[in-house]
């Protein structure tokens, strides 16, 4: 059948929901917690850092038989008076609402502490469209044996509301941002106003004064959530260079750095695949993803010479 090539060109390409997420989670957990939990991130000791415990999720997940969610995240904290405790994030990205969501979190949830006896919180963030999914608790009862889980929920669409998408522009918290282009990226359905949104957006954290590496952290993962049709993007880009160069930019413009880091990403996922094989490159994907530019430069000069892909990340 052929392709009518207006329609190619204003079709919007498929969203990556789990990626950016992912990856947003790793770079700004704090911002995360105080911006959507705030009473959770009061409690923890973030002089202490965090631990995010990829391995040891996987490890479950693949004994939960449950749908694994990308976007999920294991991390390691620790509270003001010394407690050394997991919180479990999950992001809920589909379209759609998932029968079993209360379901898993709660099967993640006993598993952790099964396996690891230590305390766990689990934290849930809806993403989707329905108003009325709204998953709270888990509960399973025979006879006067008795389950119920409940666990904190933010759902991002209320955050669209006018009062509360107030609060979210003039917030100093980075992570707000993200949360904007998610609601965004979800709600609009006219491209032309999608591409709008996407510009008011890099252009509210240029205007917050980010430094340079904050501002490509931050485009990378805006850019990730709100996709445009090609010929959209091209006007996007096109309106984005001539702002920066209106506000004196370096000459190298973000955009530009953005694809150059991807570009060296790719290059060493391709160099991972191609010696120790797939499953390999899957494994470390996500942390060469969210690499810096030097660390990708020290990595790809260890391939050389590695034996395994453990002793280039560690």
């Amino acid at each position: 059948m052929p392709t009518d090539k207006h329609s190619a060109e204003t079709a919007s390409p498929k969203r990556d929901d789990d990626s950016p997420w992912k990856e947003a989670l790793e770079r700004f957990f704090p911002e995360f917690l105080a911006l959507l939990f705030p009473a959770i991130h009061a409690e923890i000791d973030w002089s202490k850092g965090v631990q995010f415990l990829d391995k040891e999720f996987q490890q479950l997940v693949q004994e939960a038989k449950t749908t694994r969610r990308h976007a999920d995240k294991l991390v390691g904290v620790t509270l003001r008076d010394g407690t050394a405790v997991w919180v479990l994030i999950h992001v809920e990205v589909q379209g759609e609402p998932e029968t079993a969501f209360a379901e898993r979190m709660y099967t993640y949830h006993y598993k952790i502490r099964d396996r690891y006896q230590v305390p766990v919180a689990s934290l849930a963030v809806l993403a989707d469209t329905d108003h009325r999914f709204r998953p709270r608790q888990f509960s399973s009862a025979l006879w006067d044996c008795r389950v119920d889980f409940r666990f904190p929920m933010v759902k991002l669409l209320d955050y669209a509301e006018p009062e509360r998408w107030a609060e979210l522009e003039a917030s100093d918290n980075v992570f707000a941002l993200v949360v904007m282009a998610q609601i965004r990226a979800k709600v609009t359905e006219d491209a032309e106003t999608l591409k709008g949104w996407k510009f008011r957006l890099i252009r509210l954290m240029y205007e917050r004064g980010y430094e340079q590496a904050r501002i490509l952290e931050l485009f990378r993962l805006i850019d990730w959530m709100i996709r445009l049709p090609k010929a959209l993007e091209a006007d996007f880009r096109q309106t984005l260079y001539a702002y920066e160069e209106q506000q004196r930019m370096p000459y190298v413009t973000t955009v530009e750095q953005a694809g150059i880091q991807q570009g060296e990403a790719l290059i060493l996922l391709t160099l991972l695949q191609e010696k120790f094989g797939h499953d390999s490159a899957e494994a470390y994907r996500e942390r060469i993803t969210a690499a810096e530019p030097e660390q990708l430069l020290q990595w790809s000069k260890r391939i050389l010479s590695a034996e395994t892909p453990e002793t280039i990340f560690h």
